[in-house]
């Protein structure tokens, strides 16, 4: 793969139809909104693209994430949020027979999305469910689990809503849906199939449920965001407000690279130009041998001289470099 960014001759609110935004570090960073993003959401939105918030969390539903989006100051109802549980729900359906039963450790959102799905949840081994579906919930017990491995023994499908091994809090990250579906792993041999980020069932739930033509997907982990967009064939924008840092992103593996770079969502409503091998507009950037740092050589634009170091930091990574710094950048 080339050390290249797609660029985008008009801004991305102008060029695709349907905006897949992350939630967390994207469109907020904990209970605030993230920065600059609900005026260039609403910026967008006037542009043309629509917007859609799709999440790797099953203990919500699509209403009350809604709900918090709204509290955030944005316009969201229900309709524009795309969960796993719904991407979970979507694969069961498609696997099982109508009316079959499963087995859901899960939140009351992950129910729910199941028996919208024209299936019966049910709780315990004994019942000799279809399958078994896991999805993150704080209350959930051993004893769920344990039903759930007897049952995955016995021959029922693994579904688990996302194997995210951690999930933000204001306390720092805890233990989520991977480290959970570890146990249950672990005890089968078992491995589920994937419903959310970066599998691929939950992008292709919200390019049906939007009916997205052209989306483009913005997100801030390149792991989840970024990598399950490229499986799924969806163009990809990261952005710098969350989890993902320069450093990070300007030595991310093929599989993990954006199309744009940003650094917040405002870039949804700004052209952005080319850029290949450390070089965008009036930018240059390049590996300093002496100290292993990726350094501007020649400024440009904040946005230019951002895409010349990611691009910058990719060449050096394809060619075996080890890169242990970034210059400083200004926004």
């Amino acid at each position: 793969m080339s050390a290249a960014l797609a660029g985008s001759g008009a801004p991305p609110a102008e060029t695709y139809d349907v905006a897949l935004l992350d939630l967390d570090g994207v469109v907020n960073v904990g209970d605030e909104a993230a920065p600059f993003a609900i005026d260039a959401l609403a910026d967008a939105r006037g542009r043309g693209i629509r917007t859609a918030y799709i999440t790797n969390n099953a203990s919500r539903s699509s209403t009350e994430v809604a709900a918090r989006l709204c509290g955030l100051g944005l316009d969201a109802t229900a309709d524009d949020v795309v969960t796993s549980s719904q991407a979970a729900a979507r694969l069961l359906a498609d696997r099982l027979p109508a009316g079959a039963s499963v087995l859901v450790a899960g939140a009351e959102a992950l129910r729910e999305c199941v028996r919208t799905a024209g299936l019966q949840v049910v709780s315990d081994a004994d019942a000799e469910p279809a399958a078994v579906v896991l999805g993150y919930d704080p209350e959930l017990t051993y004893s769920r689990l344990a039903e759930a491995c007897l049952a995955i023994r016995n021959g029922a499908l693994f579904v688990a809503s996302n194997l995210d091994a951690t999930l933000p809090t204001p306390r720092g990250p805890l233990p989520g849906m991977g480290s959970l579906a570890a146990l249950v792993i672990t005890a089968t041999g078992t491995h589920p199939v994937v419903a959310g980020k970066p599998a691929r069932a939950l992008f292709d739930e919200s390019v049906s449920r939007t009916g997205a033509r052209h989306p483009i997907v913005v997100g801030d982990r390149l792991d989840t965001d970024i990598a399950g967009a490229r499986s799924a064939d969806i163009p990809a924008m990261a952005v710098l407000t969350g989890v993902t840092d320069l450093l990070a992103l300007a030595t991310a593996r093929p599989s993990q690279r954006p199309d744009l770079v940003a650094a917040d969502l405002r870039a949804l409503n700004q052209a952005h130009p080319a850029a290949g091998d450390g070089r965008c507009g009036n930018a240059v950037a390049g590996y300093d041998d002496s100290s292993g740092r990726l350094v501007v050589r020649s400024a440009g634009r904040p946005d230019e001289t951002l895409a010349a170091l990611v691009t910058a930091g990719w060449k050096a990574v394809d060619d075996g470099l080890e890169v242990r710094g970034v210059d400083r950048w200004q926004t």
